[in-house]
Parts: C-alpha cells; structure tokens; sequence
C-alpha cells in the first residue's frame, strides 16, 4: 500500500475491562464487590482490580459498609460525582447560557448573557471561554477538574467535526473550527451539535429518563427535531437528521422558503411565518414568535386559528414521523409552543387521525416542561456522555 505521509494509526488502547464495572456504577447506586462480581460474571479478584483502578482515577469512592451476615461488613462502591466538572453551553440566536455541572448532571454554577449570533465565532466564542473560566472560579474549581465541554449551535452542525455547516443565521460561522478555538483555552473534548439535539437530550435527561424513543420538535424560527431512537440520538450521515421545516406539505403550496424551495413547513409554520400571514395594516411590526404568542394571549381570533392551523401543518409532518421510526413520547418546544394548547391541539388532532393504530396506541404529545432549560442541559449531558463513555473510561484508566 503507497503511503501519503498521512499521521501513523494510533495503536489501539488496550480495554483495561473497568469501563465494564464503571457502567454498572454510573446509575449512581452504592454495589459491593460481590454484587458487581454477580451482575457482571467476572471473578471477584477481576472485579476487586477493577475498582481499584476506578478509585485511583477518582471516578469511584468507597462509601460506608453494606449490612453484614457475619464478620466484616463488605464495602460500598459508587460514582464520584464529584471527580470532574463538566461545561453546557446553549448558544442561541440573541442570548447564551453556560452551566457548570458534577459528573451526574448536577448544576454547581451558571452565566447567562445577551449576545448576536451574528457578530461571529471569534466574539461569541471569546466571551464563551471568559465565562467558562468565571464558572470555574466561582466553583473553586481549576481547569484541570474540567472533563469536557458540550456547545449547542443554532444550525446546522457536522457532527464529526464540531463545524456548522452553511448555518443561515449565523454569518460568519460556515465550516468555523469551533472545538478547536475553544480547546486553545481548554484542552479537553469539545462537542458540538445543534440546538435540537441537545434539547432532545436535555428533556429526555430531565423528564423522560426511562423513554428510549422520544421526538423533540422545536418550533421557533426554524423547525426541527431530535430524534432519539433505541436510546441513541439520531444524527444521520452529516448530521441532518430531524430537518423537518423543509418537508413540504400541501398547505405551503408554492409560498417560498429561505432555502430556496418552496411550500416548506417552515415557510408557513414557522413564527416568523404566521407573524407575517397574521400582519396588515392594523398590525404593523409583527415580526416572530413573540408577537403571534402575544396575539394568541390576548384572545385575538384570527391568531388563535393561525396557530391551530400551524399545529396541523405541523402534525402531517410529524404524523409521518411517527409512522416511520415509532417514537413513544414527542415533546413540543420551542418558542412558539408557548403559544400553549392551541399549537398542541392542532398537531394531535393531525397525528391521531392520520397515523397507524398502533403506533399511537400509547403515543404522548406533550409540550416541554424544560421550557429554555432544555438547551443547556442537553449540552451538558453531550458532555458527560463522552466523559463516562466506556471509550472514555478505557482510555483514562490505559493512561493512568
């Protein structure tokens, strides 16, 4: 084979078998030697070598002693929650939000902040590393207990590599290395997804933690969704999975999209969308979401069947959805769900007529309770993921 003078493979790290134990643990759940030694197979003296090289990593701790039947009584071995800290960041259009957070998810600092989008990856990835840096501090802790850092964009990402990808809100950031700007400052694994993503797993994290198939539909300036299937989040090849704003439905006609075709459901869907269709002379300045949802607060008519009208459209998409990969659970959020039970209604009314029996014989369409949460949350469990992976974990414990 000619070579290219391309980087030497890397010589696979040999599994130390702990990452076995370790995800026995990561439920957070006091075990004993021997009840690690029952759930697993292994042989007490494997298991015992094993968890000497989860404690000498910090990532387990021994706790007080099991109930005895004689003699000494056997120890108690957990997560360490404490051992690392991790970053979320939810970058939005106009604001970001930065949390701080133990290995179990648990919040220890947090920074929100007004910012543009648009003023670039170099200003708003800046501001980004100050406030991780200020997070620490105010933790008391250093960049060494820093484990990983989880980013949520408002695009579209290449997952592999942590780049948007022509992102249409966001000038400036096409094809940016956005993991390698941040890991200048921090030299840890930096994740990066769109913002739908993060929110699938951030409301699957936070109210949904036994639902292994689970649909976040984020209803805002865009539409789209984060499909978690078989407990895994759905990317596809690139990273587009879940673009459901550029289906076309029958009511977008020939109505044009920003992408460049027409009738898509974000053309008319959308809260820019209805801002638009629902905006004349006696409402002048309508402009997006907020202003259909004031208009649906104060009882207006023509607002209240716009939004029921969105919620059908928006239900021919998701009705198809649910056919196709059968989730059991589809969370709706986003700005214009606060719109409430009126984009709720016409999205079941929609799926339950138009799908199979089956696949909505137990089916749950339910708004976020996460609500601006959502994001940064999600990004954060991105984070903890890669840190507890057992990839992760063979390659600290080869190391240490």
């Amino acid at each position: 084979m000619t070579s290219h003078g391309g980087p030497r493979p890397r010589t696979p790290i040999p599994p130390s078998g702990a990452s076995e134990i370790f995800q026995v643990l990561r439920d957070g759940r006091p075990r004993t030697r021997a009840e690690l030694a029952q759930i697993t197979g292994l042989a007490r003296s494997t298991v015992a070598a094993r968890v000497d090289i989860l404690m000498g990593l910090g990532l387990v701790s021994p706790l007080g002693g099991a109930a005895s039947t004689g003699g000494r009584p056997p120890s108690l071995f957990a997560l360490n929650p404490s051992a690392r800290v991790v970053i979320g960041a939810d970058l939005g259009a106009t604001h970001a939000v930065v949390i701080l957070t133990d290995l179990a998810g648990e919040e220890l600092a947090r920074e929100r902040q007004d910012i543009s989008i648009a003023d670039g990856p170099d200003a708003v990835l800046g501001w980004l590393v100050s406030a991780i840096d200020r997070l620490l501090r105010s933790a008391d802790r250093g960049a060494g207990d820093l484990a990983a850092i989880g980013i949520g964009l408002p695009g579209p990402v290449e997952h592999d590599s942590g780049r948007p990808i022509n992102p249409p809100i966001m000038p400036g950031w096409d094809r940016f290395d956005v993991p390698g700007l941040v890991r200048a400052s921090f030299d840890v694994p930096v994740l990066v997804d769109n913002d739908v993503n993060i929110m699938a797993l951030g409301d699957q994290s936070s109210n949904w933690p036994d639902v292994g198939d689970l649909m976040f539909i984020k209803v805002a300036t865009g539409i789209g969704a984060g499909i978690i299937s078989g407990g895994v989040l759905q990317r596809g090849a690139q990273g587009t999975a879940g673009d459901l704003g550029h289906v076309r439905v029958a009511a977008g006609g020939d109505t044009p999209c920003r992408c460049g075709n027409t009738g898509c459901l974000e053309a008319v869907a959308s809260g820019p969308a209805l801002a638009a269709a629902l905006g004349g002379p006696a409402r002048t300045g309508l402009t997006g979401s907020q202003d259909v949802i004031d208009l649906v607060r104060s009882g207006d008519a023509t607002a209240l069947q716009a939004i029921r009208q969105a919620g059908r459209d928006i239900g021919d998409v998701v009705a198809m959805c649910v056919n196709l990969i059968n989730p059991s659970v589809v969370v709706i959020g986003g700005s214009l769900a606060q719109a409430g039970e009126h984009l709720l209604a016409g999205i079941r009314e929609v799926v339950y007529t138009r799908s199979l029996p089956l696949a909505t014989e137990h089916l749950r369409i339910v708004p976020s309770v996460s609500g601006q949460s959502a994001g940064v949350a999600g990004a954060a469990v991105l984070a903890i993921s890669h840190v507890l992976s057992p990839e992760a974990i063979d390659a600290a414990s080869a190391g240490g």
